[in-house]
């Protein structure tokens, strides 16, 4: 792997209060790899042999069933995904494709098994990602089950904003299907939630969007603490 990918690597959590000896072994068995955009890095059911760390670009974690597919999770750099099936050592529930070139870190499950044995530092990171992994998931849940469409989209929009530095404009970082799928809804009902909120603080510009009014979205949004993740965890 590259030298300057390391510090961003350490800093997080799951790596960052180990010993500099576990984090530099566990980087000397990795390797990192340019993805393109649109490919698949594996498949639900394959055996977990890595934790992929995503260091650029983004992935999609999505499900199949029955000719259905539901997008579970959009992961941004610099973070690690699929934690939980290399520590089981099980299969993949979801599989992973990239939506815009991405550089992956790959880290051996076996050795990040034998690290977290050794080191209790690691495996106390490992408990707190897999905590908060949960947490998100109920978050999840919870805005899927008791918001509608819209509200689901302006408290999405609202959350981009903020983590994007709270700016009021910005382009739809992924395809409306892939964020349809998403928020548990069809494309279209995607684009008439949009449509609908351009009396409700937003304005659109192809795949722009512009906050013109956070107030009037995020009373839309019904903002939450116990279901977004702006602000601080509780």
């Amino acid at each position: 792997m590259r030298d300057e990918e390391k510090p961003a690597i350490r800093s997080l959590p799951l790596f960052r209060e180990v010993s500099t000896q576990t984090f530099e072994g566990l980087m000397a068995v990795s390797y990192s790899q340019a993805f393109p955009p649109q490919l698949d890095l594996f498949t639900q059911g394959e055996r977990a042999d890595f934790l992929h760390i995503l260091v650029e670009g983004s992935v999609a974690l999505h499900a199949d069933w029955n000719g259905r597919e539901a997008v579970m999770a959009m992961v941004r750099p610099v973070s690690s995904f699929i934690l939980a099936a290399c520590i089981r050592d099980v299969r993949y529930l979801m599989s992973a494709r990239t939506l815009e070139r991405s550089r992956i870190l790959m880290l051996p499950a076996v050795d990040l098994r034998a690290a977290i044995r050794r080191e209790p530092e690691l495996a106390a990171a490992v408990m707190s990602e897999l905590a908060s992994g949960y947490r998100g998931m109920v978050r999840q849940a919870k805005n899927l089950k008791l918001r509608t469409a819209r509200e689901r989209v302006a408290a999405w929009l609202l959350g981009h904003a903020h983590r994007q530095g709270g700016v009021n404009g910005f382009t739809l970082p992924v395809e409306k299907r892939d964020l349809a799928s998403y928020l548990g809804m069809t494309p279209e009902s995607l684009s008439r939630a949009l449509s609908g909120l351009k009396t409700q603080g937003i304005a659109l510009d192809g795949a722009r969007v512009i906050i013109t009014d956070r107030e009037r979205l995020a009373a839309v949004a019904g903002y939450d603490p116990l279901i977004d993740e702006v602000g601080d965890d509780i």
